[in-house]
């Protein structure tokens, strides 16, 4: 009886290592199959972000004048592009001295304390009319899921390949605890806050 036994294990285990070898050899195929993605970078001197927000009624604008971007992307194989974006709170350029102090005081973004706001995003995906990244925002150490729809085209500049991300979004303020104290009233400045880019991206 254990020859018998010992002959069916000889007989199997080298078709038992064979299917392995075999799924192994498939993982790695659709692994090199899959295209690659480009590295983007931003190019500061050419991008923008900006934000509207109501005040007393009024429309009004600023501009984040620091920001990085970091995005890994291919069209044809979206599971592996990530985008990474981190602004400097304290570059928030209103156009008003007085109201930008106000803004980074503590009861809005804590810029002292919260210098950085951050979106990650490790899920693209098309939609009808570009893409969507989705991911985490985290403003003021408070982290919640955003997305972000967004157009990207490519095109080559003296030889080089460049990349032309833009979109617009909203953010809730207060989701975040941007309003403390009085700035938690939405009857002087309005809760929702716009989100604009344009962005000139670089290929690495």
């Amino acid at each position: 009886m254990m020859r018998i036994r010992s002959a069916a294990a000889a007989c199997v285990a080298p078709a038992a290592l064979g299917m392995l070898a075999w799924l192994a050899a498939g993982v790695g195929a659709r692994a090199a199959d899959a295209p690659g993605v480009t590295h983007y970078v931003l190019d500061p001197a050419k991008s923008s972000l900006g934000f509207t927000f109501v005040q007393a009624g009024a429309q009004n604008k600023g501009r984040f004048r620091r920001f990085q971007v970091s995005f890994d992307f291919s069209p044809a194989n979206l599971a592996a592009s990530r985008l990474e974006v981190t602004v400097d709170i304290n570059s928030l350029d209103t156009g008003d001295e007085e109201r930008d102090e106000a803004l980074h005081g503590a009861d809005l973004f804590a810029a002292s304390k919260f210098p950085q706001a951050h979106f990650t995003a490790t899920q693209i995906s098309r939609t009808s009319t570009g893409y969507e990244a989705a991911g985490k925002l985290t403003i003021r150490d408070v982290t919640r899921d955003a997305r972000v729809p967004f157009a990207f085209r490519t095109t080559s500049e003296n030889g080089a390949p460049v990349g032309y991300m833009s979109g617009k979004t909203s953010v809730r303020r207060l989701d975040y605890g941007v309003g403390q104290g009085d700035w938690k009233a939405t009857d002087q400045v309005g809760n929702d806050v716009g989100v604009a880019f344009e962005l000139r991206l670089t290929a690495h």
